[in-house]
């Protein structure tokens, strides 16, 4: 069921009525029946795989919690190998299958492994590593372990966030749905109207993007090296809208019912590097592979170039997490290089800005530092978005050979550039929606509360605001006859 589907716009209505008119001691079982009924709409068989990983990890933290730390740590490895093996049959066996053959190939060994060719279950990653955290957190001593096996079902299948994050810590939701929750006018209109805007940003600005994008990339010979320049800048929007707008639709639905979910995004293109970027950007998966990945192999604790290895097998796994091509496995390995590349070139560019006598304390510098930024992160985001890794490398020499400056502009247009695949009209709309998100995240860079801001505006004000974000999303969202509801870009993860 998605989000941004008819049927989800009868199913939460529903849900969170019942929610607040039944009595407390029934209400974590109608959300866990309304969970795995959410997941089921898609393919009722894979919600076997959740609850496998339920009952893993479930039962892994009990065990733990009876035979203690150093007892229990076969349980645990036992538990870890089942999770994660499942995550690999059905999302990375093909892939892994594929590329062995090739291996053998470059031997002229001829090889042919197994076929296992199914759907990837939806959200397998997201509930997988949640579920995974859990275990290893009671492993840790820093929860205890869960007895009530239906409470824990309802924390690893939580609607809201069930298929594509935020990836929520069992010390943050698992207490939550212990507690009293009762209906909150306010706390209700505030969730509503976070989920507004996560329509606005799916609908509006990331599905008008995506038609625009899908065209170039499919077509990439077919267009200049400039052409493809903007369509891989305007990915960095649609990913972030289209993955910004779910989250706080995911938010914002928990929170009409009194559940806090960790914010997914801190303003992530204002970053001055690629390290704060990755601090603001997919907030619950950057803490997830910190904690339990680049700790453990040792962090900053071990001397420089350990560091550094950390770091790029922390970031080449993650990428691998995204999906399974050597493309993600480039792109996840390119941020870390960036990291690195920064963390090496720091005492080289503090000497170089006091020799040129350079202020890096004004807004200029800083200005500076977003855009360089911003186009190191976009320029990976192209190894994301292309179909694998060849298809990138063949895209970037295309865009060198055929760096064609006047196929940017089209005097025919009112704009006086080439929309490409947009009209006149959605390119114009996109470029207000983007002007909107922007100066939306700027505010929240500067830590100015919106929400108080709204509250102390006339009520004739706060109304047509509310009402101006409903009308957008129904006048210029990107559905009706001839288009297919498009399914979140994180979906496939």
């Amino acid at each position: 069921m998605l989000f941004n589907s008819v049927d989800f716009l009868v199913f939460f209505p529903i849900v969170a009525l019942v929610y607040f008119l039944i009595p407390q001691r029934v209400k974590y079982l109608w959300l866990l029946a309304a969970s795995y009924y959410f997941y089921m709409s898609w393919n009722p068989r894979y919600a076997l795989l959740m609850l496998v990983s339920t009952l893993t990890t479930w039962g892994c933290g009990l065990l733990l919690a009876a035979c203690g730390k150093k007892a229990g740590k076969w349980g645990l490895g036992g538990c870890i190998a089942v999770n994660l093996g499942i995550l690999f049959l059905f999302k990375y066996y093909v892939f892994a299958a594929a590329s062995v053959e090739k291996a053998f190939g470059l031997f002229h060994i001829s090889l042919r492994m197994p076929a296992f060719d199914v759907l990837l279950p939806v959200g397998i990653s997201f509930y997988t590593f949640q579920a995974l955290g859990y275990v290893l957190d009671v492993w840790r001593g820093e929860i205890p372990a869960e007895r009530n096996f239906l409470r824990y079902a309802l924390f690893v299948s939580f609607f809201p966030q069930l298929v594509a994050g935020p990836i929520e810590r069992s010390k943050n939701l698992m207490s939550q749905i212990y507690e009293r929750h009762v209906f909150d006018p306010e706390r209700v209109k505030d969730g509503l109207l976070l989920m507004g805007w996560g329509f606005f940003q799916k609908l509006v600005i990331a599905d008008r993007i995506a038609i625009l994008v899908t065209d170039v990339y499919d077509n990439y010979t077919e267009y200049s090296g400039l052409q493809i320049l903007l369509a891989t800048v305007l990915f960095a929007f649609q990913i972030y809208c289209d993955f910004g707008g779910y989250s706080d639709i995911a938010v914002g639905a928990a929170r009409v019912m009194g559940f806090t979910l960790t914010k997914n995004f801190k303003s992530p293109y204002y970053a001055v590097t690629v390290s704060e970027f990755w601090r603001s950007w997919h907030v619950s998966l950057t803490t997830w592979f910190r904690d339990y990945v680049y700790i453990p192999l040792g962090g900053n604790r071990c001397g420089r170039l350990k560091k550094y290895r950390n770091l790029l097998v922390t970031f080449a796994v993650s990428g691998l997490w995204h999906g399974a091509r050597w493309s993600f496995v480039a792109w996840g390995a390119l941020n870390g290089l960036y990291q690195v590349a920064g963390d090496l070139t720091r005492p080289l560019r503090a000497g170089l800005y006091r020799r040129l006598h350079v202020r890096t304390d004004c807004a200029s510098f800083r200005l500076v530092q977003r855009i360089g930024t911003f186009l190191l992160v976009d320029f990976a985001w192209l190894f994301f978005r292309a179909e694998g890794f060849g298809i990138a490398l063949r895209m970037l020499r295309h865009s060198v050979a055929h760096l064609d400056f006047l196929s940017f502009f089209s005097p025919d247009t009112l704009l006086g550039i080439d929309t490409m695949a947009l009209s006149e009209k959605n390119f114009c709309v996109m470029l207000a929606g983007l002007v909107l998100l922007m100066w939306v995240d700027w505010l929240k860079r500067r830590k100015v509360d919106l929400k108080g801001m709204l509250a102390r505006q006339n009520i004739w004000f706060r109304w047509l605001v509310y009402y101006g974000l409903i009308f957008a999303v129904l006048i210029f969202g990107i559905y009706g006859p001839g288009y297919d509801a498009s399914t979140f870009i994180y979906f496939q993860f």
